[in-house]
């Protein structure tokens, strides 16, 4: 019998970037960008309009919920037809090492392919390696050369192409 305690319940929500329990983490997520980079990143986060990360765009925003409190989070945008971009994932400080970014992923990806996407996009800065050792432990297929120093490449491509639709096993006459 194992001792240890049950993990937590984590609830997924969408959201719109306005919802009060997001500002908590972007802020979070600006400050540590800003401290990384030196620069105040704050607007970058800010620069795609809200309607970008709703289903009627293409896009969705998600929080995992534990005790009703935000711990985790992503979202994704229309990059083209048939590829969604993932943006801002991010695990809240004090929540951190406990595989919850990788659910963030995992649920993204689910959502993207039920609204059609057949691949994922993103880029990520070479100042932080935490996230280009999440990509490469989820699947994702660097765009860069990966024995290249980090800082002489700039922003770091991923790409993964999600399975196709399940087949629904009917027979179909053609």
């Amino acid at each position: 019998m194992s001792s240890a305690a049950p993990l937590p319940e984590l609830t997924v929500v969408h959201v719109r970037v306005s919802d009060p329990r997001v500002e908590p983490l972007l802020r979070e997520l600006g400050d540590e960008y800003t401290t990384r980079y030196g620069k105040d990143a704050h607007a970058e986060l800010a620069r795609y309009p809200d309607e970008e990360f709703t289903a009627p765009y293409g896009g969705v925003l998600l929080l995992l919920l534990e005790h009703g409190r935000a711990v985790a989070g992503g979202a994704f945008r229309r990059y083209d037809p048939t590829t969604a971009e993932l943006k801002r994932i991010w695990t809240h400080s004090a929540h951190r090492r406990r595989g919850l970014a990788r659910r963030v992923v995992a649920q993204l990806e689910r959502e993207a392919a039920t609204r059609g996407y057949r691949r994922i996009f993103l880029t990520t800065g070479p100042r932080q390696p935490e996230a280009r050792g999440l990509y490469l432990a989820t699947g994702y297929t660097p765009l860069f050369a990966t024995d290249a120093d980090p800082e002489s490449i700039g922003p770091l491509p991923f790409e993964k192409h999600l399975p196709a639709p399940a087949r629904t096993g009917k027979a179909v006459d053609l």
